[in-house]
């Protein structure tokens, strides 16, 4: 990498990361600041939980979309979130002005709708959905096709050394319509998410917005492929 990169990804990595805070007071429930959409945002954690702790793929995002409102103008529009964790994505997307999907599995469900009713409760356009969502499954019948349409997805370090990396696509094409719009996050660690990149982009136009070496994230923008 140039060192005119190196600085840039330095920049933008420590702005990133100057999005959170934490509480100045010992308080009685733990909980770790972010600042986005004009807002303070509480994130409750739960460590016995691998989906319900925030990675910093999730910052970026959120960052990306705080400082992008103008070329990527949320409001009203109709999106939903994979593996949405702690929320802090759904919340961000929801205070600046959408429609949002919050989805997880069971384990983690608690934990969201918690982090997503105590940050959004009375101060968005409409009020954010938290729902169950086990991918590669029921995915017609949850989300008919002819019916239910999403001008975006998103998605935060939905990708790691798990066994699910087929039903991941899976989920992400029957949610993809051909204008649907795939903001995706991911820090990259292991093999299976290189080979997951070389698969998605088989299926999907991959266009990337920000690569950050320091923190090993990359944010992509998706669109699927016309057949």
């Amino acid at each position: 990498m140039e060192p005119d990169e190196n600085n840039e990804d330095a920049e933008l990595a420590a702005a990133i990361m100057k999005r959170h805070f934490r509480p100045s007071l010992i308080r009685t429930e733990a909980w770790e600041g972010y600042e986005f959409a004009d807002m303070e945002i509480k994130i409750t954690e739960s460590t016995d939980c691998y989906g319900a702790v925030l990675w910093p793929s999730a910052m970026v995002l959120c960052h990306f979309l705080d400082t992008h409102q103008e070329e990527y103008n949320l409001t009203d529009k109709n999106i939903i979130e994979l593996g949405a964790g702690t929320g802090l994505v759904t919340i961000v997307t929801s205070l600046l002005g959408a429609k949002v999907t919050s989805t997880d599995l069971p384990d983690v469900l608690s934990n969201l709708r918690h982090n997503v009713q105590r940050n959004t409760r009375e101060l968005c356009r409409h009020e954010p959905l938290v729902s169950e969502l086990s991918w590669g499954k029921q995915l017609e019948e949850r989300f008919p096709r002819d019916t239910c349409h999403f001008d975006y997805i998103m998605a935060a370090d939905v990708v790691y050394a798990h066994p699910y990396l087929q039903e991941l696509m899976e989920t992400f094409m029957h949610l993809s319509s051909d204008d649907t719009v795939i903001l995706w996050a991911m820090r990259f660690r292991l093999d299976p998410e290189n080979s997951f990149v070389d698969t998605f982009e088989k299926h999907f136009h991959l266009e990337e917005l920000y690569n950050l070496p320091s923190l090993r994230i990359k944010l992509y923008r998706a669109q699927k492929r016309r057949v």
